[in-house]
């Protein structure tokens, strides 16, 4: 997990940001301080300490201007994700959700649950199909017609090819739209990408294998 925290998002990315600068952090293996420019006025009204999932990580504000904002992210973190520190990347962004927000995604906690690889990315008529290798501990919360997050965007899941090892590919159709205002497009086989389960998933899994009687409700 990257954050802690009840700060949700929808998997609506609203721009895309750049990397634009990398700063060290004190301490060996402290992490890095990341500054991330943002269009024209997608800023306003974010405040120090608000949280913006980066690509599918949930972040926290700690500089902000009219052309970018910082986020500090430890070394372990950097470790659990992939795209958040190379100078140059394009990263999705969304603002957290209010109460008044409309959620037309699903609901998205920005804790990175894993890295996948993606195995294809190919143009199939005025689509796109995405195939994405997820790792064998994520495989079983994937199905038919359910929500997966790929880099901080909500996508729907086509078809699940589970592997002898554990792994799974999950399928996904990408519209141009959705191509065009994230860093989807930019995806190539080979490559990496965050992925975070369904909340409900995550939920479903910890009552099927709770050990019965370990607590009780008044």
């Amino acid at each position: 997990m990257l954050k802690e925290g009840r700060t949700m998002f929808t998997g609506l990315v609203t721009a895309v940001g750049s990397i634009n600068a990398l700063h060290p952090l004190a301490g060996k293996g402290a992490g890095l301080r990341v500054r991330v420019s943002a269009p024209d006025g997608w800023l306003a009204g974010v405040a120090i300490g608000d949280s913006i999932c980066v690509s599918g990580a949930c972040m926290t504000v700690i500089e902000a201007d009219a052309g970018g904002f910082s986020f500090d992210i430890s070394a372990e973190s950097l470790g659990r994700t992939t795209g958040l520190d190379v100078v140059g990347t394009a990263v999705n962004l969304e603002q957290s959700v209010t109460l008044a927000t409309r959620l037309g995604g699903h609901l998205v906690t920005g804790h990175v649950d894993g890295i996948g690889r993606v195995e294809s990315f190919a143009q199939v008529g005025e689509s796109w199909h995405l195939c994405v290798r997820t790792p064998a501990e994520l495989a079983r919360f994937f199905a038919y017609k359910g929500s997966i997050t790929v880099n901080g965007v909500s996508l729907t899941v086509n078809r699940v090819d589970d592997h002898a090892n554990g792994d799974a590919s999950v399928h996904i159709n990408l519209i141009p739209h959705t191509l065009q205002h994230t860093n989807l497009q930019f995806v190539s086989a080979g490559g990496e990408v965050n992925l975070e389960v369904d909340l409900i998933a995550r939920y479903v899994q910890r009552m099927m294998t709770a050990q019965p009687g370990a607590a009780s409700f008044a």
